[in-house]
């Protein structure tokens, strides 16, 4: 038996739509592995789905997507033996990726169908059957969870958890929307929401020469800011934009984010929930050849790209580690505005 939190019933949070519970320990299908849990990045996402934002796909359903573990057994048909053995070089299967002892990490994207034309296309994001972790399937906010091991990423042994989990969402989409908010060399970013996705996505763009220029509200938020080398922190950009990222769900940020840009630019819209976006004026919001962009999940190789980067630059997510009873109370505090940088939950032992 596992301990494992579960959305009982969606609702507010401070009604207490979590629950935590006792089930048995799942086993891994064929292509699959079980994964025993470090720890676990806290999401806005589990928030939204938590609240009913996102419709739970299953009853019942664990959330959390952003889970750093060892691989403690593969699925029966297909499985590698022993550690001896794996060592011994001995059990493996045609496609293995992952053998029983290996670190791993357990992302959004759980599932895609490989054939449709934005799979062959390597938009595997766009896929109208896939699947995520902690939506379609259990995820992470338990002692043990299943994945299909080509969704799963390999991650370094020399450092912990707690620093790697929030990598696995929160990374990977502001790495895909830096990418998306065409941003040129050296150019003037904006950033409107400073939690966990954003405050990483600002190290990412700082490192390779970018000026950023935060507008968020929380005083906690605004400090990182400061602390990460943003050039400006307040309510409205000084001097005109070259892209800018929504990460926060108000749809009414999408507007000010538009007209903050030079003519030319980019605003990328970062989160699976917004809020309506208010009616745009043509010649405020969108003329002078201005973009409006969304971003819909991930491609693996997002994630694979986010990693090598991660490698060579001075990107660290700031982390701030709950114990795994405490799973609801921080959902509540990023709901109520009172986390920063990344929340992340840890497991005993």
């Amino acid at each position: 038996m596992m301990q494992a939190w579960v959305v009982e019933r969606p609702g507010p949070i401070d009604g207490g739509p979590l629950r935590k519970v006792r089930r048995t320990v799942p086993e891994p299908g064929p292509g699959e592995v079980l994964v025993k849990v470090e720890a676990c990045g806290i999401c806005r996402t589990d928030l939204h789905l938590t609240e009913g934002d996102l419709q739970p796909k299953r009853p019942g359903v664990v959330p959390g997507h952003q889970a750093v573990g060892t691989v403690v057994a593969r699925g029966t048909t297909d499985r590698r033996g022993t550690a001896d053995q794996v060592a011994a070089g001995e059990g493996f299967a045609t496609g293995e990726r992952f053998a029983v002892g290996d670190r791993v990490g357990v992302a959004w994207l759980r599932g895609t169908c490989g054939v449709c034309e934005f799979c062959r296309a390597g938009s595997e994001n766009l896929c109208a059957r896939s699947t995520y972790t902690g939506w379609d399937a259990d995820g992470g906010f338990a002692e043990y969870v299943v994945v299909p091991e080509d969704y799963a990423y390999a991650l370094p042994t020399d450092r912990p958890a707690e620093e790697l989990a929030p990598l696995l969402c929160a990374g990977i989409i502001g790495y895909r929307a830096l990418v998306r908010a065409n941003l040129p060399p050296g150019g003037r970013l904006g950033i409107y929401g400073f939690g966990s996705s954003a405050h990483l996505t600002a190290q990412l763009a700082s490192a390779q020469g970018a000026e950023l220029f935060v507008v968020t509200r929380g005083e906690k938020n605004r400090a990182l800011a400061r602390e990460l080398g943003a050039a400006y922190v307040g309510d409205r950009p000084p001097v005109a934009l070259d892209s800018a990222i929504v990460f926060a769900p108000a749809g009414d940020v999408v507007p000010q984010a538009l007209e903050a840009l030079k003519p030319g630019g980019t605003v990328a819209v970062a989160g699976i929930y917004l809020s309506d976006v208010p009616v745009l004026n043509y010649e405020r919001h969108l003329f002078h050849e201005r973009d409006l962009r969304s971003v819909t999940s991930n491609t693996r190789r997002d994630g694979e790209e986010l990693f090598r980067l991660v490698a060579r630059l001075p990107v660290r997510a700031h982390t701030t580690v709950v114990p795994f009873d405490k799973v609801d109370e921080a959902l509540a505090d990023v709901a109520h505005g009172r986390a920063s940088g990344s929340l992340v939950a840890v497991l005993d032992g």
